[in-house]
């Protein structure tokens, strides 16, 4: 739990940093990828990701602009990329300046249920890891070696020396 704003910032710049670099892999033509026929397609799920950051901290009280245009998912993967980058960062900066350490221990309603701003800030970090994790099981299946977030993918274990990586 986030005692401090200080806290919540350091993970949210490294998380921001870790689904940066996954975004960087995405390409124009893998944001078509699906699991299923009728679900979300890959470009769907990174734009939710982006767009929900702002809808998100507006919800809970924070003053903070909304992607424009966020209903229309971008065709481009730089384009997706490039607004995750802006928004992540100036979501930091929103918290910084608009609440206080004080301001973490405060209790709102958050779905349903009574929680704390630091509570409600950890939602949002397991929102994008949620997110983010679904986008790299779709790289994969679109023929792309994802970025090794809390590790390395298959293909970069040879580089530790290791020829049969643990499944």
């Amino acid at each position: 739990m986030y005692v401090t704003n200080e806290d919540f910032i350091r993970e949210w710049n490294r998380e921001a940093m870790l689904t940066q670099k996954v975004l960087e892999g995405l390409t124009d033509d893998s944001l078509k990828q699906t699991v299923y026929s009728d679900g979300r397609n890959l470009g769907r799920i990174i734009w939710h990701l982006t767009t929900s950051i702002p809808e998100y901290l507006a919800h809970f009280g924070l003053e903070i602009k909304a992607v424009e245009h966020a209903e229309n998912v971008p065709a481009s993967a730089k384009e997706i990329a490039e607004t995750f980058q802006k928004v992540s960062s100036h979501a930091a900066q929103v918290i910084e300046q608009q609440w206080t350490d004080d301001s973490l221990k405060q209790v709102q309603t958050a779905f349903g249920r009574e929680e704390s701003n630091a509570s409600i800030l950890m939602g949002l970090i397991k929102h994008i890891v949620h997110h983010r994790g679904q986008a790299t099981v779709l790289l994969r299946q679109a023929g792309i070696k994802p970025y090794g977030v809390y590790g390395p993918p298959k293909e970069d274990w040879i580089h530790l020396g290791v020829e049969n990586p643990p499944l």
